[in-house]
């Protein structure tokens, strides 16, 4: 009897998880078996294997094999095992030696020729190989690029099982890692100077990204509001090294890539209307995850134009992630948490014909019509929402004689400048921005007298206790723009300004 132990990774969720394959070789009939609750995909493993081991020339035993894998409780799902078991088949029965695997992963999928090919979740099990403590990674070629950005970790590309063995034996290390991606064009970001008039749409914007506040926006078709939403991503700064690995793992299991001139850049998603809940909140089929747009766009902006179009468990289903930063899901066969800690971002129409403004005169909607178009963004999700904006056509002036519009490159600068004074606050805390302080916390940090003051006539006054949390957490967003230290009574007056009504939608 034979026995090798090779590392695999298999998805949990949006998270790797490390898999020990053990393949042992022993008298008996022909045979091959896969133990440790495996599903469908990898208990084809062993058909893919066979093939791609006899395509390289070697010699698939003609003993009994057996397949374990550990944890044999926990259940396995993709083809990312191919590899390990083929390379554990080849150990176990005397075409290698195990000698210094204990601290390698590997992971692809077999073709019938022996090629690697790259699998759902690369990054994500890199990253949990990582973290196991392993030294270094086998993996496709295709995949390389994207997980040689880890940090901690050497990795190795191969082109086929025939490479692979290669690096095992000790006769080569792999091919040369490509050196970027050469697909996958990237567009510039929408500059902010493009936008004319606007200037207090364009200042919420630029406190919004400050302190990672979500944001709604009301106004007639045509005003701007998808035209300022689409700019706001290019207000935020650069993803830090760990936020950018993370973003990368999200996407690789929805089989994404984030490729070079956006790897550090925060993603974006905008669904269209018709989106359903599981395609904005994230689904399971059996085992298998696909995150949603809610988690796509973790650490980013999630768009939702003409927003009162949009189913209403869609909605409701993102009041928990819009403060947890989380979405739970519970399924039959897999319950689980996905991250979700976006900035989102509302556009609507005032009314159905989207002409109720000032006097509402041009408006052809009855009040009833109206108000079950505006019941559409419940209470419960504005009162989520920090900053609130009403927005009307600039007026002739404001278009033609305005002020030079800035370039989102210098505003970002003073939010990243603003993001780092807050994260200096929030030292020892897990947050990175306003809006993920706990509250516990938030009324901790002194503020000016005046601003203690207006606060708390604000509190008597409030109709709930959301409202000011929510406006202290804006207020410390302007006084990181300003400089300041904590924040003064002018910037809890500027955020209860930028809390404003959006035509009935309030909170």
């Amino acid at each position: 009897m034979a026995l090798a132990r090779v590392s695999g990774v298999v998805l949990w969720g949006v998270v790797g998880t490390v898999v020990e394959v053990e393949v042992e070789v022993a008298q008996g009939l022909p045979s091959v078996g896969v133990v440790g609750l495996p599903d469908a995909s990898v208990g084809e493993s062993r058909w893919r294997a066979r093939s791609a081991v006899s395509s390289i020339g070697a010699t698939w035993p003609a003993q009994r094999v057996t397949i374990s894998l550990t944890p044999a409780e926990m259940p396995k799902n993709g083809s990312a095992l191919d590899l390990p078991i083929a390379v554990g088949v080849l150990l176990a029965s005397g075409q290698g030696t195990p000698e210094g695997l204990d601290r390698t992963a590997f992971i692809g999928e077999l073709g019938l020729d022996g090629a690697l090919r790259p699998t759902r979740g690369a990054v994500a099990g890199a990253l949990a190989a990582r973290q196991c403590g392993m030294a270094r990674v086998v993996v496709p070629v295709d995949s390389a690029p994207e997980i040689s950005r880890l940090p901690g970790i050497a990795v190795l590309a191969a082109r086929d099982l025939a490479d692979v063995m290669a690096i095992v034996r000790g006769e080569g290390a792999g091919v040369p890692v490509p050196t970027g991606q050469e697909t996958g064009h990237v567009d510039p970001e929408p500059d902010l100077a493009e936008v004319r008039g606007h200037e207090q749409a364009k200042f919420a914007l630029e406190a919004a990204a400050a302190g990672g506040h979500h944001v709604a926006m009301v106004g007639p078709p045509g005003v701007g509001k998808t035209l300022l939403a689409h700019r706001l991503p290019g207000l935020l700064p650069d993803l830090d090294d760990e936020e950018a690995i993370e973003v990368a793992a999200i996407h690789s299991v929805a089989g994404l890539q984030r490729v070079d001139g956006a790897f550090r850049r925060p993603p974006t998603r905008s669904p269209h209307h018709s989106a359903s809940a599981a395609a904005l909140l994230g689904s399971a089929t059996g085992r298998r995850v696909q995150p949603g747009a809610a988690t796509l766009s973790h650490r980013g902006v999630l768009f939702l134009d003409e927003a009162a179009e949009f189913a209403r468990p869609c909605l409701e289903g993102l009041r928990q992630p819009m403060e947890s930063g989380v979405v739970w899901l519970q399924r039959a066969a897999w319950a689980g948490s996905l991250p979700a800690r976006f900035m989102l971002v509302l556009a609507a129409n005032p009314c159905p014909c989207g002409l109720r403004v000032g006097t509402g005169a041009d408006c052809s909607c009855s009040t009833s019509a109206v108000r079950r178009y505006t019941a559409r963004l419940s209470g419960p999700v504005m009162d989520r929402v920090d900053v609130r904006l009403l927005l009307i056509r600039p007026s002739a002036s404001e278009l033609d004689d305005g002020p030079a519009a800035e370039p989102s490159g210098s505003v970002r600068l003073r939010v990243a400048t603003a993001r780092a004074r807050g994260r200096r606050r929030m030292v020892g805390l897990p947050c990175s921005t306003n809006a993920e302080v706990p509250t516990s916390v938030l009324r901790r940090w002194p503020l000016d007298s005046g601003a203690a003051d207006l606060l708390h006539d604000l509190e008597r006054r409030s109709a709930n206790l959301r409202g000011p949390d929510r406006v202290l957490r804006v207020a410390w967003s302007l006084a990181d723009l300003a400089g300041r230290d904590r924040p003064s009574r002018d910037d809890v007056a500027g955020a209860m300004g930028l809390r404003g009504a959006s035509l009935g939608w309030t909170g």
